[in-house]
């Protein structure tokens, strides 16, 4: 019911209530003057009726008038209340919201009733909803993208990557992961596939070796020995790769493993490649460079974030989309998900509601203690006005009644 129907109601109400103190009034008028012509017992007892019932009428409209206004425009204390306690009364009704509404014993059993999860599942289930989700989430996203300053973007990513780089100790990350590799044996199929190359390299190029041999030879050695050695030598070589490359367990690969190991160790602990790693990362990551890394990769994120977005059958939307089915099948079907969401939207919730129960009573106080004093009297008259009027009515009657008991009690008793 709106306010117009609320004050129509209101005015009919107080019609009613003024109409039978008029009634009264005449009824008054016309006894008084009939007694006096007439000496029948019956004008006295409605006389008695209609005097007291104006009586009892005049106070209950002085009562009901003083809560909202001053009775007849006169300014006699404590009338007008609600306007001159409006303050009090704010925080009044703030307190009593606060003590009977939401306190623990109150808002718990209406607390533990919340069960979230599946009708989240459930409202996830259906394509419109999910497409009205990810339709919402994406303008979002875009807005905050669009509205973000570019150079400011980069600037936060350079100063995030410097400082993290300050911390970073690139000789032990590169020292340990060697070590990690040697640990799982990576490093063998490295040896294994240099030995095939080299292998193959001399038996592709043994002509090389017999130049190189030739050359480095004598000239009175005649060229048959020389060509005899350079085949010695090539196929000796590469006999001895195929070894290395045949056997994992051949003697150099030991040696190798044990070598690598030593430079790890070394490139963990040795302070020269400290310096030399720090030297190189200066070198690399200095705040023009990074500067120039960080806006390419905004860049970058921010053209890719920004079409994966527009479009309707994006990747990124399609695995969100993937994800949401997923996700509402599991809240439906897992019970133990289930309660683990429910426990933790009822758990927040009732923290949450009890940690700010104090809010509430301020703003219902500070809202009743900014209205006019005027249009606080007008909204709980137009919301009680109504019953009120029943108070004038029954005084009106109650009043008669007890005029007639007294004066029937009077004439025949005293």
């Amino acid at each position: 019911m709106n306010d117009e129907l609320k004050r129509k109601q209101l005015n009919k109400y107080k019609a009613f209530a003024t109409g039978l103190f008029v009634l009264m009034a005449v009824i008054f008028v016309i006894t008084t003057i009939l007694q006096k012509t007439h000496e029948s017992h019956w004008i006295g007892y409605v006389r008695a009726f209609s005097e007291a019932a104006m009586v009892g009428a005049l106070a209950d409209w002085f009562a009901v008038t003083a809560l909202f206004r001053h009775p007849l425009g006169l300014p006699i204390p404590h009338t007008n209340l609600i306007e001159n306690s409006k303050e009090k009364l704010g925080d009044n009704l703030g307190s009593f919201v606060v003590s009977n509404f939401l306190s623990p014993q109150t808002i718990r059993p209406y607390i533990q009733k919340i069960k979230i999860s599946n009708f989240v599942g459930e409202w996830l289930t259906k394509e419109r909803n999910q497409e009205a989700l990810i339709k919402n989430l994406s303008d979002i996203i875009l807005d905050i993208l669009n509205k973000l300053d570019d150079s400011e973007v980069s600037r936060f990513i350079s100063k995030k990557v410097s400082e993290m780089t300050d911390d970073i100790q690139l000789n032990k990350i590169l020292g340990n992961g060697i070590i990690y590799l040697l640990d799982k044996n990576d490093h063998q199929k490295i040896v294994t596939n240099l030995s095939k190359q080299i292998k193959e390299y001399l038996i592709e190029n043994d002509e090389m070796i017999k130049d190189r041999v030739k050359k480095g030879s004598y000239s009175f050695i005649p060229s048959f020995v020389d060509k005899k050695i350079a085949e010695k030598i090539a196929g000796g070589l590469s006999d001895f790769f195929r070894e290395i490359e045949e056997d994992t367990n051949h003697e150099i690969r030991t040696l190798i493993t044990e070598k690598i190991y030593d430079f790890s160790n070394d490139l963990k602990e040795d302070p020269k490649w400290i310096d030399e790693f720090k030297s190189m990362k200066n070198d690399f990551l200095n705040n023009q460079k990074l500067d120039e890394y960080s806006n390419d990769i905004w860049v970058s994120i921010k053209k890719t974030l920004t079409i994966e977005l527009q479009e309707e059958e994006s990747s990124l939307k399609k695995y969100i989309t993937k994800n949401l089915n997923e996700f509402s099948e599991n809240l439906k079907t897992d019970e133990k998900l289930q309660n683990k969401i429910d426990n933790w939207v009822r758990v927040t919730a009732y923290k949450y509601i009890l940690k700010n129960t104090h809010q509430a009573g301020n703003l219902i106080s500070s809202t009743v203690g900014n209205w006019q004093g005027k249009e606080l009297s007008e909204k709980l008259e137009l919301e009680v006005g109504k019953d009120l009027q029943f108070i004038r009515v029954n005084g009106t009657l109650v009043g008669g009644l007890v005029g007639l008991i007294i004066y029937t009690i009077s004439h025949f008793f005293l």
